[in-house]
């Protein structure tokens, strides 16, 4: 007889997104999402396949708290200034407060799941996971290059702009671990000076 599942896999993929937002993947072992998840192993693999399996879910549970901005995105009849309120309202993201609501010298922030995993990941053994990544990335970056054309760019100067603009939402993922809310704000500022 088969066992029913006494969990709600978008509850425990909630956890475990949160772990490795934390941890990041490979300092994430099976027993801290055991402890995490509040289920064995066994449910683990029964339901998710492996750790990768698991965390190819918490990418998707992460891109759908994204959905909201990048949809936003997508649909603003704007341009350039677009793009910068992505900048701010990933920060908000990476942080799970409000940026109106932090005190800004003591930001805390995670930064972005996807671009801290895309530099702790290499090789072909994590190739699923870098795939689903770099989708992601491609999307915002003619999410970008769409919304640099609307501002009378010509298609080559829009990609040289949104490839700058997709390293500097990584350098402020990044930066948003150890920066203040202050400094991140001076950097968005001055990248959009320069587009």
């Amino acid at each position: 007889m088969a066992r029913t599942k006494n969990y709600n896999d978008n509850d425990v993929i909630e956890k475990a997104t949160a772990l490795f937002w934390k941890n990041g993947y490979e300092n994430t072992s099976m027993s801290s999402l055991e402890k995490s998840m509040g289920i064995n192993k066994f449910s683990i693999y029964a339901s998710f396949g492996s750790k990768q399996g698991v965390f190819l879910q918490s990418l998707q549970c992460y891109k759908n708290k994204l959905l909201p901005v990048v949809n936003k995105l997508a649909h603003s009849p704007n341009g350039i200034s677009a793009i910068k309120e992505y900048f701010y309202d990933s920060l908000a993201i990476y942080s799970d407060t409000p940026l109106v609501n932090q005190e800004p010298k003591h930001f805390k922030s995670k930064g972005c799941l996807m671009t801290n995993t895309r530099g702790e990941l290499k090789g072909e053994t994590n190739a699923l996971i870098l795939n689903e990544i770099e989708s992601f990335i491609d999307y915002q970056k003619q999410l970008f290059i769409d919304k640099l054309i609307f501002e009378g760019m010509n298609l080559e100067q829009a990609s040289k702009k949104a490839n700058y603009l997709i390293i500097a939402k990584q350098a402020v993922s990044i930066a948003s671990k150890v920066h203040t809310l202050n400094e991140l704000n001076d950097f968005i500022e001055v990248t959009f000076e320069s587009i």
